[in-house]
């Protein structure tokens, strides 16, 4: 009997590891359907350290378990000004192999980020109800600048994901801080807009009735409000649309950061699929850096396929960053003029961010 009650228990051992590994399993195939088509990451790669700046927060700590997930990262640092120690230690104990550190204070910030391959800012204010992107400007720009200044110093050649708000202003203050410092690279510095390609993936997916995990949806121009504008021109699998749903599902996408904020009364703003999108960027660059061929995914960088300096569009990722920016392809009439409404209020936005490092 005991022996009988021993190997159930050894039975029930194995198939919780077995579940274990299966359910991690899931949670990257889903990361890897939901990123480019660029394949599943090989064995015995590269090792890759990388840093999450602002890792005590609502997008930070969710964003911090997913690369600690990622069997692409070897190790990760965390800072925050607060809070990372804990962070850091919980994270230690997920039996994956990336090795976790925690950095708080500025005092630690350069050794966060010494020998980084890729860096990802989620630090800042999150949006609140009232909050214009404006409002958020005010706060988050001197964060991202000052955090710029220590990357420039302490590991020029890492690749830089921008998702601190509003990212239209603050990828070209990233810009300005390493022009000054003399480490600019264009093809190392991305505006994180993932988050309008997931949410447009969804709501297309179900507003047609077809599985999401097999939809791929260009999302181009910026990452606020007009600024985004999905192109169901493209979607793939082909579905007929009307005039009346490819612009409410166009509005839908532009304004889901604001359905979040409401939806949670004021208290959040959009962390966990912000992180969630935030982790297939990251794992993008990741398979570009190693060497995976054709992995492509839409973000804001300085772009010269329109008029506008910064522009997000398909991006061909490659083991120096960006390897090649992709084209728009060919639009609709109602994507051509959603293109001409937002240039003005880009412009804008960049030019914000220009001179509020000028100053």
């Amino acid at each position: 009997m005991a022996r009988a009650l021993s190997f159930t228990a050894g039975q029930l051992f194995l198939r919780q590891q077995a579940m274990h590994v299966v359910c991690w399993r899931q949670i990257h195939r889903c990361m890897s359907q939901g990123s480019s088509r660029g394949g599943s990451p090989g064995k015995g790669g590269p090792k890759r350290k990388v840093a999450v700046l602002g890792a005590a927060g609502g997008i930070g700590q969710p964003l911090g378990l997913l690369m600690k997930l990622s069997p692409l990262v070897t190790d990760l640092a965390l800072f925050d000004i607060a809070g990372t120690p804990g962070v850091a230690c919980d994270l230690s104990h997920v039996n994956t192999q990336a090795k976790v550190e925690g950095f708080a204070g500025d005092g630690e910030l350069g050794k966060a980020l010494t020998g980084c391959d890729l860096v990802i800012i989620p630090a800042g204010v999150p949006r609140k109800p009232g909050m214009t992107r404006d409002d958020l400007f005010k706060i988050n720009a001197g964060i991202v600048k000052n955090l710029c200044k220590a990357i420039a110093e302490h590991c020029p050649k890492a690749l830089v994901n921008i998702i601190s708000n509003p990212v239209n202003s603050t990828v070209p203050i990233a810009a300005e801080v390493f022009k000054q410092a003399g480490t600019y690279d264009k093809a190392k510095l991305f505006g994180v807009t993932t988050l309008d390609v997931v949410r447009a993936r969804t709501f297309y997916a179900a507003k047609k009735g077809i599985p999401v995990e097999g939809v791929d949806l260009p999302v181009v121009g910026g990452h606020a409000g007009i600024t985004i504008l999905p192109l169901f021109s493209q979607a793939t699998p082909k579905m007929d649309m009307t005039e009346k749903e490819i612009d409410t599902l166009t509005k839908r996408t532009q304004d889901g950061g604001t359905e979040v904020v409401q939806a949670k009364a004021g208290k959040g703003s959009a962390t966990l699929s912000m992180a969630y999108a935030g982790a297939l960027f990251a794992e993008a660059c990741l398979k570009g850096l190693n060497g995976q061929k054709n992995v492509i995914e839409c973000s804001y960088v300085e772009s010269t396929i329109t008029d506008i300096p910064f522009f997000s569009s398909k991006v061909r990722l490659g083991p120096k960053g960006i390897a090649e920016v992709l084209g728009l392809g060919k639009l609709t009439a109602y994507e051509k003029k959603a293109l001409d409404d937002m240039a003005k209020e880009l412009k804008a936005s960049i030019r914000n961010g220009i001179e509020f490092v000028k100053k």
